[in-house]
């Protein structure tokens, strides 16, 4: 459902929400070795990242990227949304072009009501609440 880069940035991004403040701000190839993601890659997906705000970054010598209290109030849907586009949940899981719900392909009505439960969790809960339920060690993610 998640495109690698999608994963990449969320992996990122939560990396970041627990490990980062404005007055300590992480260079990519301290973020990249952690969440296993290839350096230039990442560096790539958090320039965009970077660009619509959803994270921050410095220039410099002490520099690098850090999560602020106004990025922390972002949901993982706005980071999808930067790194894939709003149309990914909306397509057909079958991948045909023509599938909606006047005209379903086999899986629509069986994917659609968990998939509207599934947008509407990423799209309400922030990044700080992803990131305290880590710190709290409610769920996993190896950083």
């Amino acid at each position: 459902m998640f495109s690698n880069s999608s994963k990449y940035a969320i992996k990122a991004v939560l990396f970041l929400a627990v490990h980062s403040h404005e007055n300590h701000r992480i260079m990519v190839k301290d973020i990249a070795k952690p969440i296993n993601v290839p350096q230039a890659y990442l560096a790539k997906l958090l320039q965009a990242l970077s660009r619509h705000n959803i994270i921050s970054s410095k220039k410099g010598p002490k520099g690098g990227f850090y999560l602020s209290e106004e990025n922390n109030q972002h949901t993982l849907m706005d980071v999808i949304s930067v790194i894939d586009g709003d149309d990914r949940f909306n397509t057909c899981l079958l991948s045909l072009e023509k599938c909606n719900a006047n005209k379903p392909c086999p899986l629509h009505d069986l994917a659609s009501p968990s998939r509207s439960i599934f947008l509407k969790s990423l799209s309400e809960n922030t990044i700080k609440n992803f990131s305290r339920q880590i710190e709290k060690g409610e769920v996993f993610l190896p950083l």
